[in-house]
Formats: structure tokens, sequence, C-alpha cells
């Protein structure tokens, strides 16, 4: 069997997980095992230090930035805060911010999803809608999906069947970032980077839901560990770390 290439998973801060009696970090297990199944190596990552990053993630062949929390949205130029923000954290929020960062930069191919997208949109200078009405929480629907964009050369549906919880929203796209997915509403749904160092999708559906049963939704997952374990090769092959 070969080995699993290793893909960095920023952990999530929760008030605490049964029997622990702390404060945890976590990561959604259907998350790791969508991973898993697509072939990789899960790498819960404690968010901290986001002035050494890119030392942390060199042993890294891929990276996926997971849903979360809302960003704080000074991040992307708004001066105030809408009430329905939730579980802002800027001990998350700096780490998140300083991964993307890195893995634009350095080529990792990145997986993005639902805050994952909105990390990396407001890294590339796009903004956010801190709140829709209606929003998009508990909500499983189609979107529209651009033909001959990676998103649909991926998962092979041009209106897949998504599951979605969010209520804040991609505003402005970043510099780069193509919007290859939209919801019947308008709602941007997926963006990715024609031209960029190294693979990179983003999704804001969250595709872990349903991965287990439909293999349009796994294959995201698949997708990245197979553009993970192609760029570790690339890299053992120049003598690139």
């Amino acid at each position: 069997m070969s080995v699993r290439p290793l893909i960095a998973v920023p952990a999530r801060f929760s008030a605490g997980a049964s029997a622990l009696r702390h404060a945890a970090e976590v990561a959604a297990r259907a998350l790791v095992e969508a991973v898993w199944r697509g072939g990789g190596e899960p790498f819960v990552m404690h968010p901290a230090d986001p002035d050494h990053v890119a030392g942390r993630l060199a042993r890294c062949a891929g990276v996926l930035l997971p849903g979360g929390g809302d960003l704080h949205p000074r991040h992307y130029g708004a001066s105030d805060e809408h009430e329905a923000l939730y579980d802002v954290d800027e001990e998350q929020d700096a780490f998140d911010l300083a991964v993307a960062r890195h893995a634009l930069a350095a080529g990792l191919p990145t997986l993005a999803i639902c805050r994952g997208l909105q990390v990396v949109n407001v890294v590339t200078g796009g903004t956010l809608r801190q709140h829709m009405e209606p929003d998009h929480r508990h909500l499983v629907h189609r979107v529209a999906v651009e033909d001959g964009s990676l998103l649909h050369e991926t998962i092979g549906d041009r209106a897949p069947t998504v599951s979605c919880y969010h209520h804040q929203g991609m505003e402005t796209p970043g510099a780069g970032l193509a919007v290859t997915a939209r919801a019947a509403d308008g709602m941007i749904e997926a963006m990715e980077l024609p031209g960029a160092a190294g693979w990179f999708l983003g999704v804001q559906w969250h595709p872990e839901d349903t991965a287990a049963r439909d293999p349009a939704q796994q294959a995201l997952f698949t997708a990245l560990v197979r553009a993970s374990r192609g760029a570790e090769a690339r890299s053992l092959e120049t003598g690139v770390a």
C-alpha cells in the first residue's frame, strides 16, 4: 500500500467534547473520514503560531480549509459587526488566514469548504456578506456548475444537490478567483483559481455531509488527495521541499 499523503486540516476551537473535561480542538469526523476514504492521511493542526505556518506545513502535501465560525469583519475592511455573527475568534482567524496565504503562494493543493472558501476570498482581496436573508442554514438544494470548470471536471455533474449550512457568503470575489457555481438565488457556491500555482477548489457547501453516500461529493476529497500525491511526487523529483 502506498504512503498516504498528509493533508493538513486546521482544527476548530470548541467549548468542550464528551469526556475530555476541557475546552477542545476538533475536526468533524465526517470531514476527516472523507479525506481518509480519498486516500489521504488527515493531519489536524493546532491553530497557533501563524507566523511559522510555512515551516509547519512543509511536511504536508495538501491542505483542507474546513468550515467553522465567522471571520471578524475587519479582515475584509468592514467597520461594523452584524448582530448575527457567531464564534468569531481572532486566534482562529489569524491561523486560517496564514494557512490560506501560504498554501496559495506555495501552490499546495487546497480544498476550501464554507468558511474555508470565505478565508481564501478574503486573503485574495474579496469581501463577504456578513448575513444573508434568507440564509442557507439546514438547506439542501441544487447548484448550477459552470461547464468546463475544474469543479465540473471533478464531480461530473452540472446540477449537483448539495448540503449547505451558512449565513454568510461572498460579496465580491477576490483577485483571480473565478465563480464556477451559483445557487438559484444567485449566491456564489464555488470558486477556483485558473492559472494558479497549484490545484485549488473552493465550495460554499459542506460536501462532507453527504460524501459517504454521494460519489460526486466524495470526488472533491479524492481529487484533493490525488493532486496532493502528484505535487508530492513532483517535489521529490525536483528535490524541492
